[in-house]
């Protein structure tokens, strides 16, 4: 499942957001890809603008990855900023549903609260 929202703001005014609430909620900003930017420069252009900004809350993270490691593999969380019909869209995919592909159901409330988190940024920052 996608949680996914529309703002008239900018690509780049949402990352710069994103970055900080994030910050403020107690997430790390582990990475930015400029998605639009490298596939420009690679020769293989989008014709819009697309931004990933990766995060990762180590208070959570350190509890998930102590049960299983596998699960690293889906980590850290990616919000996907970019530019469709004329409006800006955040999205991400839904920890809980992430978590459901690992059977890990003692982490259930772990991954709730993520991604309660992660909307109230996706959400202050629209």
């Amino acid at each position: 499942m996608l949680i996914s929202y529309e703002t008239s703001k900018g690509v780049d005014e949402v990352k710069q957001a994103i970055e900080e609430k994030a910050k403020e909620k107690g997430f790390g900003v582990m990475a930015v890809h400029e998605v639009s930017k490298v596939l420009e420069n690679k020769g293989v252009p989008i014709s819009y603008k697309c931004v990933i900004v990766e995060v990762c809350s180590p208070k959570h993270a350190s509890k998930v990855l102590s049960t299983d490691p596998y699960i690293s593999t889906a980590m850290p969380c990616r919000i996907a900023i970019f530019e469709e019909n004329g409006k800006t869209v955040v999205s991400t995919m839904a920890p809980t549903e992430m978590l459901s592909m690992f059977e890990r159901p003692e982490l259930e409330d772990i991954a709730q609260e993520v991604e309660e988190l992660m909307e109230q940024i996706m959400e202050e920052c629209l």
